[in-house]
């Protein structure tokens, strides 16, 4: 008897996994369930599509060679039998039978061995007075991406709801469009979960430069308008907007599976083993509806991303097929690019580590993303994150103009293998002056982190420099850079003492006062530090990342 494979949603986890049971079991019966009219399509390319970037929606629902995944291309191509448009309305476990409902036909059942939820999940929608009005729209769907284009065409000021990757992304959209563009995040910082305060507000300045409003701090407390919006509110505030993007976040589709007695877990998330198995051993899920693990902290955690779905469709259809296969888990690894910066991080942030017990070590180096006298060499920074007893690395951030995606990639994989900073800052990396330095950031970094656990170098990151100066602590912040340097960009309070004329110029300076060197990424300023150590000064720091870490103003020429 033929194997009956059912899967509920045909996005990304849904159509891999049905695809994937295909191969392993070529005779059994698959069928694919989807309540919208667009299946397999890249919802992360909604944006791109429209700013314009991605000129034809086609483009988001085909294969590399131009062929449009719909239903009639499953069923020829992959042997799957889809049926969009349609809503699964239970699941009756005993009899091993779902009920669904085509449009406003009666209901009907299928019956199955196997099922296979990849549901998805939903853009969050806070409750807000006057939510519903016209022209306040979400970003996850192809419907969404042309309402969404459509709308740009006919508004001018926009409010983006939300200050993380889709929020970002689409204030870029945008922005591109023409568009007035007010981002607004509750919490102080853009891409909350995703960078440190620090990283995030090298991305936040970049952001303001294109000529973004962004309020960081800030909760929506209401919208206001006649049918269609025309105003947010903004505790005080009154933003004009005649178009409103609510990107605060995405919870799990769940209720189908809550309604069949199936285990939720604690993230809100359906509860999964390492072969996607729900509570009930002949049902999966997959995708953005269920949780997964985190393989630093070991913890179950609900981070919704199109990678993550095709890995575990991939695994329940192994799995449901009769196959054997396991998903281990994920280290949370993101990206985006919002105009001309990027930036992302994999791992935990220092914030993560720290609030999961981690006694940690931090490290910020800027630097060119290829050898500095190439041409095109553009800046990125990494913040490096590790465990201070063991030196185990435990999450990398990454931002700037330049490539940042190798080396988020190449600490994606130290990480998973539970890589010690000792071990990064030997990884044979690719060298060539186009594409790094011969010392490439990311060893740059992890031999920094080797000093600063060794005792060797003592850091301080910018952000409590910035607390020292607005409290005025008694300490000396010391640039080392050279006059030049000095007179052209520098921070309010600082005293000058090149690096080369530094052990001339010893007794300038007080041996019962905390002092802090820096220079443009601090190479110097932990030069500086070993000469003040070697002649006895005992409270000397450097600041990590020097002039390029710091977020803040400089001061006024």
């Amino acid at each position: 008897m033929k194997r009956r494979i059912v899967v509920v949603g045909a996005n990304a986890a849904g159509a891999k996994a049905a695809a994937k049971a295909r191969r392993i079991n070529p005779r059994a019966e698959i069928s694919v369930i989807d309540r919208g009219s667009f299946i397999s399509y890249g919802a992360c390319g909604i944006p791109y599509y429209v700013s314009d970037t991605v000129t034809d929606v086609k483009e988001l629902m085909s294969t590399p060679v131009g062929v449009v995944r719909d239903a009639n291309f499953f069923k020829k191509v992959k042997g799957v039998s889809v049926k969009t448009n349609t809503e699964v309305t239970g699941i009756d476990r005993e009899a091993k039978v779902i009920r669904l409902r085509e449009g406003a036909g009666a209901e009907t059942s299928l019956p199955y061995d196997k099922l296979i939820l990849a549901t998805g999940s939903s853009p969050f929608v806070p409750k807000i007075e006057n939510v519903g009005l016209k022209n306040i729209l979400t970003v996850k769907s192809i419907e969404d991406a042309e309402l969404l284009k459509e709308s740009a065409l006919s508004c001018s000021a926009a409010c983006i709801v939300g200050g993380g990757l889709i929020g970002l992304e689409t204030a870029e959209a945008l922005r591109q469009k023409g568009m007035q563009v007010t981002l607004v995040e509750m919490r102080d910082q853009l891409l909350p979960g995703v960078l440190d305060p620090e990283v995030a507000a090298a991305v936040e300045k970049h952001v303001k430069q294109q000529g973004v409003t962004v309020l960081t701090g800030c909760a929506v407390t209401g919208f206001a308008g006649e049918g269609t919006v025309a105003t947010v509110l903004v505790g005080d505030l009154e933003i004009k907007a005649d178009l409103v993007v609510l990107a605060p976040g995405a919870t799990p589709n769940v209720q189908l599976a809550r309604e069949a007695g199936l285990a939720i877990g604690t993230t809100g998330a359906i509860a999964v083993d390492q072969m996607l198995r729900t509570s009930d051993p002949d049902i999966y899920a997959c995708g953005d509806c269920c949780e997964t693990t985190h393989l630093v902290t070991g913890k179950k955690v609900f981070v919704p991303l199109g990678s993550t779905a095709n890995k575990q469709g991939r695994v329940a259809g192994i799995n449901a097929a009769g196959g054997e296969a396991t998903f281990a888990g994920i280290i949370g690894t993101s990206i985006l690019k919002v105009f001309s910066f990027n930036a992302g991080k994999t791992g935990l942030t220092e914030t993560e580590a720290r609030a999961n017990g981690f006694d940690v070590e931090t490290v910020l180096s800027p630097a060119p993303d290829r050898a500095h006298f190439f041409p095109g060499a553009k800046p990125i920074m990494l913040k490096l994150v590790a465990d201070r007893s063991t030196g185990r690395i435990l999450g990398l951030q990454a931002a700037g103009e330049g490539a940042v995606d190798k080396r988020l990639d190449a600490a994606a994989a130290a990480i998973t293998f539970k890589a010690t900073a000792e071990q990064l800052s030997q990884l044979d990396l690719a060298y060539a002056p186009p594409y790094g330095a011969a010392m490439d950031n990311l060893i740059v970094a992890a031999d920094i982190m080797k000093n600063k656990l060794s005792g060797h170098a003592r850091g301080i990151s910018a952000r409590e420099v910035k607390r020292k100066l607005d409290e005025e602590e008694d300490f000396i912040l010391l640039d080392v850079r050279s006059p030049a340097e000095h007179g052209e960009i520098g921070i309010e309070g600082a005293k000058l003492i090149p690096l080369g004329v530094l052990r001339e110029k010893l007794e300038e300076l007080p041996r019962d006062k905390e002092i802090v060197t820096f220079c443009k990424i601090s190479l110097r300023g932990y030069e500086a530090q070993k000469i003040l150590d070697a002649a006895g000064f005992t409270n000397v720091k450097f600041m990590d990342g020097g002039i390029m870490a710091w977020p803040y103003k400089f001061r006024d020429r």
